[in-house]
């Protein structure tokens, strides 16, 4: 199992319709709105680092009014 943090940056105007798209996608256990430079921080699961990378590339991304993202894969210690 993998688990990682994918910051997310919205367009204004489109964030309500994202939002709902987000939460549906395989993987995604938690979505948290924050304020700055990122607007969502997405805690997803996935089995293996390319099915993570897959999650964000081609799920996520997709979502009209995602501007951009940045992945964080997250380890144990």
């Amino acid at each position: 199992m993998v688990t990682g943090l994918v910051l997310v940056r919205l367009m204004a105007g489109k964030e309500k319709s994202a939002l709902g798209r987000l939460k549906e996608i395989k993987g995604v256990s938690h979505v948290t709105a924050v304020f700055g430079r990122w607007d969502l921080v997405l805690d997803i699961e996935t089995e293996d680092v390319t099915t993570l990378s897959n999650v964000v590339v081609r799920d996520i991304r997709a979502i009209p009014g995602v501007l951009s993202t940045e992945s964080l894969v997250t380890t144990s210690i």
